[in-house]
């Protein structure tokens, strides 16, 4: 005999299944259901492996010349003479060392090899359950505090708006109706953390470090993205161009989002399913 547990098995965080929508003034405009991405189960460990994927993607394999540090005629003087048995060059007052690891203008020990294998591959499917999952954790309002966003005056997670926010078109508009849905506290809490990174980097391009916040999703590219993206730590993106390096920064689930009533219809349409 089979005990069926099944009655008695909670799932570990529950989602509404109609949730409001709201204007650019924040009030409400009507209700919504959310597509069935809104309900899968939350895997961390997934997650985690399709953003290294997705990170390790971008880089690019490197390796040095085989005869990098060799091309020289120094060879070693052998025992006897109190110097060190490294490989010299001959025809100078006072030999100077070549070819090995510990010399000036010597050969590398441990060069980077084109062999190393830097991407993390992840099946197909796999990528998109781990998307389903990041964009089911947007909807779940432990693992959004979690993160560290603020969200006292957000009046609802997941946040579902009308389509006029995607024509916004200048910054005193956009963050007219972000201080309205209550989500400009947590932008200023990413301004408020940027800082200047340590160590070599500052040079090369990665000056500064600052916190992620909100991660605004589009049904297409509309005016807004252009805007939005000019705020600190806040990304823009069209629906169709989700991956969890936006869902889940770090490989922790669980952004803010805000998500337009276009791109909740993108994803009824079946987007990333399968």
């Amino acid at each position: 005999m089979t005990l069926d547990l099944s009655p008695f098995i909670k799932p570990r965080f529950e989602v509404n299944r109609v949730v409001k929508v709201y204007g650019i003034d924040g009030s409400t405009v009507g209700d919504v259901e959310l597509p069935q991405q809104f309900f899968e189960t939350v895997r961390e460990d997934l997650i985690l492996r399709a953003y290294l994927s997705a990170l390790t993607a971008r880089l690019q394999p490197k390796g040095t010349d085989p005869m990098a540090g060799k091309r020289t005629t120094a060879i070693s003087f052998g025992i006897g003479l109190g110097l060190a048995r490294v490989p010299r060059v001959k025809g100078s007052l006072w030999p100077t060392a070549r070819f090995a690891p510990n010399v000036v203008k010597g050969r590398r020990a441990h060069p980077p090899k084109v062999e190393k294998v830097l991407h993390e591959r992840i099946n197909k499917r796999e990528r998109r359950k781990a998307i389903r999952s990041a964009i089911a954790a947007t909807a779940i309002k432990d693992l959004v505090l979690a993160r560290g966003h603020v969200i006292d005056k957000v009046p609802q997670i997941p946040l579902i708006v009308n389509n006029d926010f995607e024509r916004i078109g200048t910054m005193n508009d956009l963050r007219r109706a972000l201080t309205a849905l209550g989500v400009w506290d947590d932008i200023e809490r990413s301004h408020e953390s940027i800082r200047i990174r340590s160590g070599k980097g500052k040079g090369r391009g990665r000056r500064y470090k600052e916190r992620r916040s909100l991660l605004i999703v589009t049904g297409s590219v509309t005016p807004v993205i252009e805007v939005a993206n000019n705020l600190p730590g806040v990304d823009a993106v069209p629906v169709r161009n989700l991956s969890v390096l936006y869902l889940a920064p770090g490989g922790v689930p669980g952004r803010l989002t805000l998500w337009t009533l276009n791109a909740i219809e993108e994803l009824r349409r079946g987007l990333f399913l399968g």
